[in-house]
């Protein structure tokens, strides 16, 4: 057997393992705040969204064939399926850049990432489809960029980039990092492409791929790249070193800190010219990683950040670390030690994660407060809400038979979270819609959804629900659009024989439709 037949299965077996592991995972685990909430992209599909472009939602719509199956797997199936490919597209990467036994290390770094494994490979996100383009167009860029670009194919390889970048641009807004890496590269290292037609007709493609995101963003007043552009807006705040130690703790965690550390390492021996790799190759990888990751590293001495923004860029220079590694096993047989340790420490994440999440055996949350019980437990997140739920049903089937609240009431809430949690776990059981009363700023995609929905009307009945986690009373918003608001039934969230956290059920009584339309995109 050939070494790369032998590697590549290999990879075929980690895809398998892997994918078992994710979809056992897909399935047990409740979705998270966010994925709840992206689920509204596939059931009210636009040209884009308030938050981010259309892909999210279409791979929902995929895999749930248009939302007809809408439990937690199917609405995972992307990310387990786009994970399965992202593994062997690294292992891809790592031949192109030195081996087969190289690919094969960088596929099993990569599934040691808890960004790779857990965020992109199990949660629904726009960084799911991100992740598989991001990838595929950094394989695209190292068969393309580096050659020249006269010869044969390097036209028609440039389109193919510049079709993945197009589509990345459609998941999320930073794969436009990838188009300033490319540039770079061009201006410094290879300026033939400068005087080629298809760096320009590439351009050109993905922008014209991109068009639903101006098209979208036309119709709504630009809010979208408002709302970003206020995000890392950075004038007016003075420097807050908290914000960064947190993004490169969050850093560290997320992508494993083994992984990170390797990263690195990997970096600085390749800046020393201590890796046997061609230039280009090195050039391109750390100029398709590195400009994402400084941005908002910046970024972070001055506002807050999250660490999944970055990586991407870390992603990218993971098959830096595979080359590393390989250099130093050049005779020995076998999975080296750290990256043995690297998975390890990955199936104890897992494993650990699990345990906390079904039992709560380490007491994050020690809270005695009655509406604050849970409020420091992470795992919490992702527990609780199917059994509330189910909880739920019976309270509104009991008001409905009592003539308590109308057959047509619906679910209020005055933010996106945890609104769309209630409305996935609670308010779709018993066929009710979900409306948001609030700002643009608070409420997000509902203020569209509102109208779908056919806006307020008048004299409806609502349920208002909060909880132990996140215990927030109706505001005004909410007090002022309703004859009554009065708190009704709590619903005690049991974990291991006690109590994790509360929900706490309000019955607004009879609408007052004056007020409501102008919470809707304001």
């Amino acid at each position: 057997m050939n070494n790369f037949k032998k590697y590549s299965l290999n990879v075929i077996y980690l895809i398998v393992i892997s994918t078992i592991v994710r979809s056992f995972l897909a399935y047990f685990l409740e979705l998270g705040n966010d994925e709840v909430y992206y689920r509204l992209y596939g059931l009210f599909p636009d040209w884009s969204h308030f938050d981010h472009p259309i892909m999210i939602g279409l791979v929902m719509q995929i895999t749930t064939l248009d939302m007809a199956f809408q439990s937690e797997f199917f609405l995972r199936l992307g990310s387990i399926i786009i994970g399965a490919f992202n593994i062997w597209i690294v292992f891809k990467i790592g031949l192109a850049l030195k081996d087969e036994r190289t690919g094969f290390y960088a596929s099993l770094i990569y599934v040691s990432s808890v960004y790779a494994t857990i965020i992109t490979g199990v949660f629904i996100l726009p960084d799911t489809p991100q992740s598989l383009f991001w990838l595929w167009a950094l394989l695209l860029t190292i068969k393309t960029v580096p050659k020249c670009p006269n010869i044969s194919m390097s036209g028609i390889n440039m389109l193919k980039l510049s079709v993945v970048i197009g589509l990345g641009i459609l998941s999320k807004y930073t794969t436009i990092f990838l188009w300033i890496g490319i540039i770079l590269y061009i201006f410094f290292y290879n300026r033939d492409w400068l005087k080629s037609k298809w760096l320009y007709i590439g351009l050109l493609i993905s922008a014209i791929i991109s068009i639903p995101i101006l098209i979208w963003n036309i119709q709504n007043d630009f809010i979208s790249i408002n709302f970003h552009t206020n995000r890392v807006d950075m004038s007016g705040y003075s420097m807050d070193f908290d914000y960064l130690i947190s993004e490169i703790l969050g850093e560290f965690l997320y992508n494993n800190p083994i992984v990170y550390i390797l990263v690195i390492v990997s970096i600085i021996a390749g800046l020393r010219g201590k890796l046997s790799l061609e230039k280009s190759h090195l050039r391109i990888l750390l100029l398709a990683g590195l400009p994402i990751v400084i941005t908002f590293i910046i970024f972070s001495l001055f506002r807050r950040t999250l660490p999944h923004w970055t990586a991407p860029g870390i992603t990218s220079l993971i098959p830096l670390a595979a080359v590393y590694i390989s250099d130093r096993r050049i005779k020995t047989r076998g999975i080296p030690v750290v990256i043995i340790l690297s998975l390890a420490l990955i199936s104890l994440i897992i494993t650990l994660g699990l345990v906390q999440i079904n039992s709560g055996f380490i007491p994050f949350d020690k809270s005695t407060d009655y509406n604050r019980i849970g409020k420091n437990d992470p795992s919490l997140d992702i527990y609780g809400y199917r059994q509330a739920g189910n909880k739920f049903v019976y309270i509104v089937e009991q008001d409905r038979r009592n003539g308590v609240m109308d057959d047509n009431s619906f679910m209020v809430g005055s933010k996106w979270f945890p609104l769309a949690n209630y409305e996935y776990y609670f308010a779709r059981k018993v066929g009710m819609n979900a409306l948001a009363l609030g700002k643009l700023t608070d409420i997000h995609k509902y203020a569209w959804i509102n109208e779908e929905r056919g806006g307020f009307i008048e004299g409806a009945d609502a349920y208002y629900i909060t909880d132990s986690r996140e215990f927030n009373l109706p505001d005004s918003i909410i007090y002022r659009n309703f004859e009554s608001v009065t708190p009704s039934d709590t619903i005690d969230v049991i974990r291991g024989n006690e109590i994790a956290k509360r929900i706490f059920i309000f019955r607004c009584k009879n609408l007052i439709t004056k007020d409501s339309s102008s919470h809707i995109r304001k």
